[in-house]
Formats: C-alpha cells, sequence, structure tokens
C-alpha cells in the first residue's frame, strides 16, 4: 500500500507526544537527539523511550490518544509493526521493516524506513561510496535495512551471519530483487573462501556474543559499520581500531536516520525540508557529542 502524499503538518503551538519503543531501549540517545531538534524549532513535544517488549506493540498503539504525533521502533519491533500499518513507503514494503510510524490525523499508523538512508550516510561521512561484498552479522529486521542499503552502494554479493538461519531466511528473497548474490550461515562460523569483504556490518546488539574473530588483513582493509552504539567502543570496533582500521560507529547511523524521523514527524512527509534545518541538524550532532560531524547534512 502507498503513502499518501502527505499526512499533514502539525500545528507548532499544539504539545505532542513521541517515543523510541523497543526492548532493551534505556540505552537509547533517541530522546537526546529529538528533544534538540524539537527545542531549536520551538515545538512544545515530549520524546522519551518506552520499554516494550516482543508481542505489546499492538496493547502499546491501543493506548495512544490524538496526542501522539510518531513512533521511533528499535528491535524488535521493526517487523512487529507492520500489519497495523495504514499506509507505508515503497522502501517499508521492500525491506519489511518500518523503523518510524507517523500518526494521522484519524489515528492510522504511517510506516516509514530511515534506516537505509542513515546507513548509506554514515557511510559517506567515511569516504565510502561504493562497495562490492560485504558480510553482516545478525539477521533481524535491521540486516534488511543494511542489505539494501549496501545494494544502494553497489555491492553484489552478502554473506549473513545469524544465529537462527530460519528467520534470516526472508533476507533470501530481498536480495534476489536487489540482485545481490546472498550466503546465509550460522553466526560464528568464520567465512573460508578467499573473498575479503568491502565492509562488516554488524547490527547485533552490543553487549551480545557473536564469535567472530576476524584476521587483520580483514581488519586494515574492510570498513567496519557497528550499529550498536552501547557499549563503546564495541569489542569489534576495538579490534579494527587497534590496527588502523576504518570504524563507522552506528551512533553515526543513529543520527542520519532521526534526521530524517524529525523531518517526517515535523513536515508529515519523507525528505520535507525543515524550517532552520542547518541549526537542526548541528544541534542534533552536538546532543550526542558529535558535533564535528554537524556541518554536514544528512542523506
Amino acid at each position: 500500500m502507498s503513502l499518501p502524499e502527505s499526512v499533514g503538518a502539525p500545528d507548532p503551538a499544539v504539545a505532542r507526544t513521541l517515543a523510541v519503543l523497543g526492548s532493551p531501549v534505556a540505552h537509547s540517545k533517541s530522546p537526546r537527539l529529538h528533544a534538540a531538534a524539537y527545542e531549536v524549532l520551538g515545538l512544545p513535544w515530549s520524546y522519551s523511550a518506552i520499554e516494550v517488549i516482543e508481542g505489546s506493540l499492538g496493547a502499546f498503539v491501543n493506548t495512544c490518544d490524538a496526542s501522539w504525533r510518531g513512533l521511533s521502533l528499535t528491535m524488535p519491533l521493526k517487523r512487529e509493526v507492520l500489519p497495523m500499518l495504514a499506509s507505508r513507503t515503497a522502501l517499508v514494503d521492500s525491506v519489511g521493516a518500518a523503523n518510524t510510524v507517523l500518526f494521522d490525523a484519524d489515528g492510522g499508523l504511517n510506516g516509514f524506513n530511515t534506516d537505509v538512508a542513515g546507513i548509506v550516510a554514515a557511510f559517506a561521512d567515511h569516504g565510502v561510496s561504493g562497495l562490492e561484498s560485504v558480510q553482516i552479522l545478525g539477521g533481524g529486521a535491521t540486516a534488511a535495512s543494511v542489505l539494501a542499503a549496501v545494494a544502494q552502494l553497489g555491492a553484489t554479493r552478502a554473506l549473513v551471519s545469524a544465529r537462527d538461519l530460519k528467520k534470516a531466511s526472508f533476507l533470501a528473497p530481498l536480495a534476489e530483487t536487489l540482485g545481490v548474490e546472498l550466503t546465509i550461515r550460522r553466526l560464528g562460523v568464520m567465512d573460508r573462501s578467499l573473498i575479503v569483504p568491502s565492509a562488516v556490518i554488524s547490527t547485533v546488539p552490543g553487549a551480545s556474543e557473536h564469535g567472530m574473530v576476524y584476521p587483520e588483513a580483514i581488519r586494515q582493509t574492510a570498513v567496519l559499520l557497528d550499529v550498536a552504539y552501547e557499549p563503546w567502543p564495541s569489542e569489534l570496533a576495538t579490534a579494527w581500531s587497534a590496527v588502523g582500521g576504518t570504524v563507522v560507529s552506528g551512533l553515526e547511523m543513529l543520527v542520519h536516520q532521526a534526521i530524517g524521523q524529525v523531518r517526517i514527524f515535523v513536515t508529515g512527509t519523507e525528505g520535507g525540508e525543515l524550517p532552520h534545518e542547518l541549526e537542526v541538524v548541528t544541534a542534533m550532532w552536538a546532543s550526542v557529542g558529535l558535533s564535528a560531524h554537524a556541518a554536514r547534512p544528512a542523506l
């Protein structure tokens, strides 16, 4: 189902409620990012982090009254929300995951995915504009967005290392659609081929054991994007940094995708330009201590 061109910009004088939902979510820096944006914009909006476990999203949404403007979704809710959406973008249909929900005037849920653009932008910040072969750790909803992002960057081969091979199998038709040759292996089993990936992207939660050890040659050559940003540096980031490898922090991806969400929540359209956009973007980067990146607009 296609998304309406616009679900309407909100009245700037009316207080609205927003939140990031997921489990675990207490560590999330999304409240800082969104609060910084709405302060610059002078909007009386509140944004919090709310623990919502798998299977509970529908019950939570049923408690949301007319004050609610939008939701940011993290694991394990990006796929759970799909049957609840009144409309969705083509990208949500493609990857089968929505990380952003906008409430319309009738209380309907409209789904977006800003993760893909956030990943592409985070790579671009480190001069990465093209990829060939990648390895993705984890086989969940974020892995689907990663697959779409690396395809945009030209990748034609992907190895997905997942704990549950059956659950990760939903990635196969997506890879076929994207023109990416996909191999799925159990997480912890090292790739014995002679292919050196252009990038390694981990979607595994920061505190989780992944059992992956990479030789120095890969760490020096392949770009690492670790989507987890708490705790930081991660085990993989530390290993890459030890040999001078290129590390892209998940926090950078988080900022870029959050900027996309703010545009949606404020303008009611995907890609709508914000009032005072440069000031908003600068404040969001600074809110998480990454002001050095603030001059670069998100994709």
